[in-house]
């Protein structure tokens, strides 16, 4: 059955410009590849930082320069490679141009996929300037299922009990303060021990926007057990996934199949 290895990339983000954010990750991005991984995942709004609130916020349109760093990178390196980016739908209505903070995962086949973050972090106004997506996501990356979220998602177990019985892994890339680091190490645990599946959680580092962040990246297995984790510093936390473990803990301990 198959084994991939993820590579999660914990980085600094520098404040709305997105040329030094791809001179920044595009060597980050080939060392996880020259480290053996099939899929390296960036953070929330990798490109320009969490300020949809901001003037001047660099939002883009589908497929823009966010998306297209993406596909060549993955194209470049022979690997997945995915993180969020504030894209305007192309179907968007005349009347609501607001952006979607858009998930977008490419495969080195110059395959899309894109996940639109469903919970808008209200708490700090991205519900005024995001559009909400609507649509759940799972892709097959080469026979293992993923599953896509997007930080304060996390905080909605609901969604993902929805997808657990087709997900190996879930992805969650996110722009997480620190003030609230122990939430997000507490929810992602949560997530992969109630769902018996692996869970890539990919934060940044350093500051933006006058909130700090301390990254705590971490890979979780399907026990619960913590494969990999960082702090504080730009760093690539690897770790494999594989789906016989998935299917070994959820045939030894059929809690799924309880569920109401």
């Amino acid at each position: 059955m198959p084994t991939l290895r993820f590579a999660a990339v914990q980085h600094d983000i520098v404040w709305n410009d997105r040329d030094a954010n791809f001179e920044r990750l595009e060597p980050l991005i080939g060392r996880a590849a020259a480290a053996g991984a099939d899929v390296v995942l960036l953070t929330e709004t990798f490109s320009v930082g969490f300020g949809f609130d901001q003037p001047g916020f660099a939002t883009e349109p589908e497929g823009g320069p966010s998306s297209q760093f993406l596909i060549a990178a993955a194209r470049e390196h022979g690997v997945w490679v995915g993180g969020s980016c504030p894209e305007v739908r192309s179907d968007a209505p005349p009347d609501d141009r607001r952006p979607s903070n858009c998930f977008v995962l490419a495969g080195p086949d110059g395959t899309q996929h894109r996940y639109r973050k469903i919970h808008p972090f209200s708490f700090a106004d991205e519900d005024r300037f995001v559009r909400p997506g609507t649509e759940l996501v799972t892709v097959d990356v080469a026979g293992v299922k993923v599953s896509m979220f997007v930080c304060y998602d996390l905080r909605f177990a609901d969604e993902f009990w929805a997808l657990a019985e087709q997900t190996d892994v879930y992805l969650v890339p996110a722009n997480w303060p620190e003030a609230r680091r122990e939430h997000w190490r507490a929810l992602l645990r949560a997530r992969a021990i109630e769902n018996q599946a692996y869970v890539v959680g990919v934060n940044r580092v350093g500051s933006g926007g006058g909130i700090d962040y301390s990254g705590d990246t971490c890979v979780i297995d399907p026990l619960g057990e913590l494969l990999g984790t960082a702090s504080r510093t730009e760093t690539i936390v690897l770790a494999d996934v594989s789906t016989d473990h998935v299917a070994a803990v959820r045939d030894r301990f059929r809690f799924l199949a309880d569920r109401r």
